[in-house]
Formats: structure tokens, sequence, C-alpha cells
């Protein structure tokens, strides 16, 4: 008798995409090689200070764009995760990783100091969270980007860059997907801007929220810089 793998068909994985507010997402994927346990990643977990309930559960995986408070709250997350806060390549649990350093500001980094973005690629789809982005992509930032499906990238303005160069840097990318975040929702007490300005700028956002994503490569086919707005998770 013949036993085959996943691997041998081919057949397609998924990608679980959800959002716990702010700039915080869990992503959930396969391991690489003959592990079968879901490699769970959480990026810019958040302390309560910011009026929201931090993320919970377990974490293989952290990326982390920059030491404030609202972006690197570790210890709320269960196991002894992989920290990933630096640029830089690296692989781990079957995701490649691209750390870009940006700036947290429109000022070389003068007031806010400096962010990272991350690209990563798992069960064949490209993914990246800008961070804290303050200023425009540079043509080198942007070409370490091209080619990604799926973009998280902040829109409320004040300590990131706002709703207008948001939508700018959307049509600069042309990912198939884009996810808004760090941007005002309702108990948070940051003085940022909602998402209003971002879905003007960029033309169309869906009138209902997403409380997950599951995605394929294959589901991404003839969607061009799609926006989906995602619901808190509990």
């Amino acid at each position: 008798m013949l036993l085959f793998s996943c691997d041998t068909f081919n057949v397609p994985t998924t990608m679980i995409i959800e959002y716990y507010g702010h700039s915080c997402f869990k992503i959930t994927t396969k391991p690489g090689g003959r592990a079968t346990e879901d490699i769970v990643s959480f990026l810019d977990p958040f302390s309560k200070e910011i009026g929201l309930r931090p993320p919970q559960g377990h974490a293989d995986v952290v990326f982390v764009s920059h030491p404030h408070s609202d972006h690197n709250n570790v210890s709320a997350l269960k196991g002894e995760p992989v920290i990933i806060d630096t640029p830089g390549e690296f692989s781990v649990k079957g995701i490649n990783v691209l750390g870009i350093d940006t700036m947290h500001d429109s000022t070389s980094g003068a007031e806010r100091g400096r962010s990272t973005a991350f690209v990563l690629e798992a069960e064949g789809l490209k993914i990246c969270h800008l961070g804290d982005l303050g200023n425009d992509l540079t043509p080198k930032q942007l070409e370490e980007i091209d080619g990604v499906d799926i973009l998280l990238i902040p829109v409320g303005g004040k300590y990131t860059i706002d709703g207008k160069k948001a939508a700018e840097l959307v049509r600069k990318i042309e990912p198939a997907i884009v996810i808004p975040m760090h941007y005002h929702m309702e108990g948070s007490t940051l003085d940022i801007a909602d998402e209003k300005a971002f879905c003007d700028e960029i033309g169309v956002c869906p009138q209902e929220k997403t409380v997950k994503l599951n995605l394929k490569k294959k589901d991404l086919e003839g969607k061009s810089m799609d926006v989906v707005l995602m619901e808190r998770s509990a």
C-alpha cells in the first residue's frame, strides 16, 4: 500500500488572518516539513493602556515592529515564542521573513525613532505588515515589498501615515487585498483618526466587517487592491 502526503498532491493550504485591533494580527499557517501542528504568529501585540483588551493565546512566533507599549506586549501571550523585532532576513517555522527598516515619523526618526515592516511568505502567500510607518517608502523599500498579496497598512495618522498617504501607497504597491489598521475604533483611547478618510481616498470600502479571513493563493485571482475591514477578535 502506498501512502501519500498532502505535499505529494500539492494540496493548497490556508492562511488564517484574525484582527485584534490597533496593529495586532494573528496569522495561522501550516509548518514546513513533516510537522503537523499549526503555527500561530502574532504581530504587534498591544497593552491594555490603549483601552482595548490585549490579545491572548498561545504564540509560536511574535513580530514586534518597534518597542512602544502599544506594539510589544509579548508577555500577554502564552508559550515560548520566537521573537523577531529587528530588520533582516529570517526563516522560522516554515515562514520566510524579511524585516525592512522604516521611519516612525517624517523627520528621519527624530521624533519617534524607527519601525520595522515585516514581509512574511507562507502558504504560497506574501503578506506585508507595515508597522508604525510614519513616512513614504523609498524606491528600494517599495522594491522589497513588490509582489505582496496582502497589505496591512496604518491609516490613522498622527503617529503613522494618514488615510491619504496610505491610499497613495496602496496604489504604488498594488496588493490583491488591503487591510487597514492603526485607526481609531470603539473603546480605544488613542487620539488618531478612524478609517473613513482612508476609505474616502481609496474610493471604496465594504459595508460589513470580516471576522476572519481564510485565504488560499487561488482566492486572490482577479483581485486588485480590494479593501477588507476586519472585526476585532474577542
